[in-house]
Parts: C-alpha cells; structure tokens; sequence
C-alpha cells in the first residue's frame, strides 16, 4: 500500500501524492527544503510517480513548465517554506499567461509559527497575487478519516481548477508541524487499522478532467449555429484575411486543417505567425503568407492590401509592422478563441467568438471551385515573389548572420523537430525568415510574458523524455538561465541548443535608444564576458564553435539521441540591425 502510516505528516502527504497520482499526476518536481521534507518523501517514495530534484526554484519552475507546455498536464512544484516559493513567481506569471496547468505545493511553517520571527517564514498566503487560477492554505495535517476525505476532495478540486474552464495555476500552501522526518507515531496503528484504500480512493479516476472537458465541448458546440450565419455574411467580403497568430496546439495538423478548411470556403489568404504551427504544415494550406511582415513594409502595398474584414486565430502575430497597419486601418475584426482574456490589444472594432476553430470548423464544406478574387491572388503572388527574393540573398550570405540561421533551420531539421524559440531577436528573426515547409516541426515558446527568464530550463522541461529537441537563443537569454544546466543530470533526451552569440542584447540595436552612447552599451546591451566553452566544460556540457554555414548545417540533421550540447555561432549584432535596417523594406 502506497499510503505511509509511521506520523500524521507522513499519512498526509502520502494521501495527496496518491490522490493526485489516481488524478492523472505522472511528475513532480521538487526543490530541497527541510519544511516541505513530508512531500518530498511522498513524491520520492511514490512507484508512479517521477520525482526529479532540482536545486534552483526559478529554474525547477520553469522546467515544470516546459514539461507541462508540452503534455497540457499539470505538474506538481515543490519547495519548502519561506523565499522558495517566491522564485516561483516568473513561471507562475508565465503559466497564467500562456494557459498551462501547474500544481505549485508550498510547505510552510504552522499558524503559531507566523508573524513570531520564526526562521525561513514569510507571508505565503496569496503569494502570487492574482495569478493562480484557485488558491488555497490547506489545513495542518490531521489523521481523523474525515479530515483525510477533506483534503482528497479539495485535491480534486485543486486538479480541477488547474485545467478548467481555462489552464492555469493552482497554488496550495501546505503547513506542517514537527515531526517533518519519518518517525514511527505508535497511535497510528488505530488510523491503519480503519483504513479502507480501495473505498478511499475508488470514486477518483484520472477522467475526472475529461468529464469537464465534455462539458465544455457540449457548451462551445451552442454556438456553431451563429458561426454558420456568419460564415454567410464572410462569404460577402471579397477582400478579407485570416490572421494566424501564436498559438501552440496539442494536436497542430487538425490546428491547421481547421485553418486551411475555414480558408478555402472563404478564398482568405492566410497570414501564418512563425510561432504558430502553420508554416510547418505548408501542404495544408495553399493561401499560406509567411513573408507578410516584409510585404507590409511597402507602403504602397500596405495600402493597396486593406483588407474589409480580419478573422484572427487566437493572439496577434509578433510582427509590429502588422500590429501598427491594422491599427492604422481599423478593419472589423473577429477573433476566434476559446479563452477569457481580451486579445485586442490594438483596441480595434473587435467581436470574440470564444470557442475553438477546431469545433466550429468541423461542420464546414468545401466547395471545389477554380475562382479566386484578384485579392486572394496579389496576396499570394506576393508571397512567392517576396520568398523568392528572400531564398536568392540567404544562398548569397557566406558571412554568419542571424537570419540565415533560421532560414536554415526551417529546411533542415529533421521531420516532427520540437524548437523552443527564445524571446527578443530570435523570435523575430523567425517571424521574418522562417520558410513555409512540410516538416511538422513543432514550435515552442514563452510567450506569455515575453521575458528571457527561464528559457533553458523551460526548454529541458519541453524536450524531457520527448523525442529529440532543438532550442535558439541569444546569449543573454542563456546566460539568465545557466543554473537550468544543473539540470543536466536528471535530464533524458536531448537537447541541441543553438546559441546565437552576438556580443549583448541585440534586440536593443533595433531601438531609439541605440543612437545614444555612453550609456547604451553598458545598461541595455549589456555585453557579458563569458566563455561558453568553458562554461559548458563547468556543467558538462558538449561544445561546438561553428565556423561556416556547412558545419551548421551539419549538425542539425541528424540530431543525438541524448545528452546536451550547444553550437555556438558569434555574429555581430551592430552589423546585424544595420543589415536589417537596410534590407526588410527590399524583399517585396
């Protein structure tokens, strides 16, 4: 039996940790603490159950992260009383943010403990604010069956909350009095003797979420009918768009065949965002625009584009020069999406349809027809021109710049390639070079905050007994985050890393305040003299210093099969924003 009877604290923790593993929980991940010692335990001792140990909160967060960004499943989040739980605080803003379920376990000191100048005490109630989904103190453990049954049901509530109506986080801070260790209480052997497991746990099922799921599904459907009606009314415009924005989808073909079917019975074009799935699923759609931040900068295009009507697929693309035309234009604009949030940050003439694409797109026909409007087609002739132009100066390039680097990428990774791409330039460098392809390769990304924080460890969550993974990243990004390299060895799968080493944060080359020396290189590029080889050599780590574009090339296809290993390419970030300064505006 699963359940530990030796004290109070043991029988506690080991009802929760079996009451979340009937849920559904398969990982846990756990930061040392002498407070949170009966959770540890539990989790450690659980035969279901990965327990993976990680020293640094900020990067354990983020790995759980990672890990839960990939599964949609939540995972639990360990630490002990005190600052700890405060280093979870980036990952939790990132998890609201972006839709991911996250069960946070914070031990604590009991009531009589607080607000005394007991050690390693703080006020962890509402530690983070108003992000959680649902949050909660849990009673000090007590061995009575019915108080047993309280914090079952409440489990389930917390699993629940986590998942439903929307993917969040859900924080339960968990007192604890001494005995923390494992000593055997005599009295216990009463509680055993009363105790029924089978009884106990048998009306938990890790459906419980699937039933909140069907219920959802049956909700959303209500509202098929008003999409029919205005699939009608969109039929009317001829010069309307699709807008595909940042999206990450657990099942990314039947993303895009919703996409491409509500494309071809509207004759839409279909403008893809580099972190939605979209561009890697090319044979799907056949009104695909990839290169309409560069198309857009034309300004004589931009205005003979103005589209009637925008239907936009969850948030905005990245791309500013897009933002700042639809502000510029203010068309009507619907958005699909099946979250609570305001998405229009633009504050146009919006209407939400909140439900998913997939649901609503599942009754469409598609017509067999040979008419396209001559807007449909200036959009697409545009886009083969502009890639064009694109593919000839990228085969051109013999020197190392950051462009090429994802233009090479997107052709070159092995099919199904999971890439977690690092905020500030890397995600943009993708926006305007990542080439439409048939590769499946799955995007990944913080987005939900936009920091640079936890961008390793959010990565080795992702690719954590997953197939093997790629991540891009500049250098500040990864030097943010090196303690996520402690990581290492718990770590199973592997993780190329391709780190674009630019000398500081070239994000910033792109801003006003570049042109303002002596201040600018010291406190916003910020360049930091570390030595990747040796640094990889600390934390074991392999190592590559990539000297042409063959040896990159190289490298990408095949990936290992485990370990990690960085290639590091150094570019000039000066020359890059002077070569996109000057070259953006030409393509089209």
């Amino acid at each position: 039996m699963p359940i530990d009877f030796r004290n109070t604290n043991t029988l506690w923790a080991s009802i929760l940790v079996e009451t979340l593993h009937h849920l559904g929980l398969t990982t846990a991940v756990i930061c040392p603490g002498s407070r949170s010692t009966p959770l540890t335990l539990a989790f450690a001792q659980h035969p279901h159950i990965e327990a993976i140990p990680i020293l640094d909160e900020r990067s354990a967060a983020f790995f759980a992260l990672g890990m839960a960004k990939r599964t949609g499943l939540p995972v639990a989040l360990v630490c002990t009383s005190g600052t700890a739980g405060a280093n979870f605080y980036p990952a939790v803003i990132e998890a609201k943010e972006s839709h991911v379920p996250l069960l946070v376990l914070t031990a604590d000191r009991p009531p009589e403990l607080r607000h005394c100048h007991a050690g390693q005490t703080i006020d962890q109630l509402k530690l983070y604010g108003n992000y959680p989904n649902w949050q909660t103190e849990i009673a000090v453990p007590d061995a009575a069956i019915a108080m047993l049954a309280y914090l079952r049901q409440t489990l389930i509530h917390a699993w629940e909350r986590s998942l439903f109506p929307t993917p969040g986080v859900v924080h339960l801070n968990l007192p604890f009095r001494e005995p923390l260790a494992p000593v055997i209480s005599p009295e216990m052997e009463t509680v055993q003797s009363l105790f029924d497991f089978n009884r106990f746990f048998a009306a938990i099922t890790s459906g419980t979420g699937k039933k909140a799921l069907s219920l959802s599904s049956i909700s959303a459907s209500s509202q098929v009918g008003q999409f029919l009606n205005l699939m009608e009314e969109w039929q009317c415009y001829q010069r309307g768009i699709i807008i595909a924005g940042v999206a990450h989808s657990y099942h990314p073909q039947d993303y895009c065949q919703s996409i491409a079917r509500l494309s071809q019975v509207l004759h839409y074009p279909v403008l893809a965002e580099a972190l939605s799935p979209l561009r890697n699923f090319a044979a799907l759609n056949p009104y695909l625009v990839c290169t309409y931040d560069l198309i857009l900068r034309n300004p004589s295009l931009a205005a003979q584009l103005t589209p009637d009507i925008v239907i936009q697929i969850g948030e905005l693309p990245t791309s500013k020069q897009l933002r700042s035309w639809l502000e510029n234009i203010q068309p009507q604009r619907w958005i699909i999406d099946p979250h609570s949030e305001n998405l229009d940050a633009l504050h146009g003439q919006t209407i939400h349809l909140r439900t998913s694409l997939e649901q609503l797109t599942d009754s469409l026909k598609i017509a067999a027809t040979d008419t396209h409007s001559e807007y449909l087609l200036s959009w697409c002739e545009l886009e083969t021109k502009v890639r064009q132009n694109i593919d000839k100066t990228m085969k051109s390039i013999e020197t190392f710049i950051e462009g090429k680097i994802v233009w090479l990428m997107s052709q070159l990774l092995p099919k199904n390639t999971p890439v977690f791409i690092a905020n500030s330039m890397p995600v943009r460098d993708a926006e305007f070079f990542w080439r439409a392809n048939n590769y499946h390769i799955i995007p990944y990304f913080n987005r939900g905050a936009n920091g640079i924080d936890g961008t390793l460890s959010t990565a080795l969550g992702m690719a954590h007994h997953y197939q093997s993974s790629v991540m891009l990243t500049g250098d500040l990004a990864l030097l943010h985050d090196t303690n996520g390299f402690l990581i290492r060895p718990k770590f199973r799968g592997h993780l190329t890393i391709i780190l674009i080493n630019n000398g500081g944060g070239g994000i910033f080359e792109m801003l006003p305040i570049a042109q303002f020396e002596p201040y600018f290189e010291e406190y916003f590029a910020t360049p930091q003299a570390v030595n990747f080889k040796s640094l990889c050599l600390t934390y074991g780590i392999e190592y590559y210093l990539i000297r042409n574009w063959a040896e990159f090339q190289q490298l990408l296809n095949p990936l290992p099969q485990t370990g990690i290993r960085i290639l590091e390419i150094n570019t000039n970030r000066k020359f890059d924003a002077e070569w996109l300064k000057n070259n953006l505006g030409n393509f089209s």
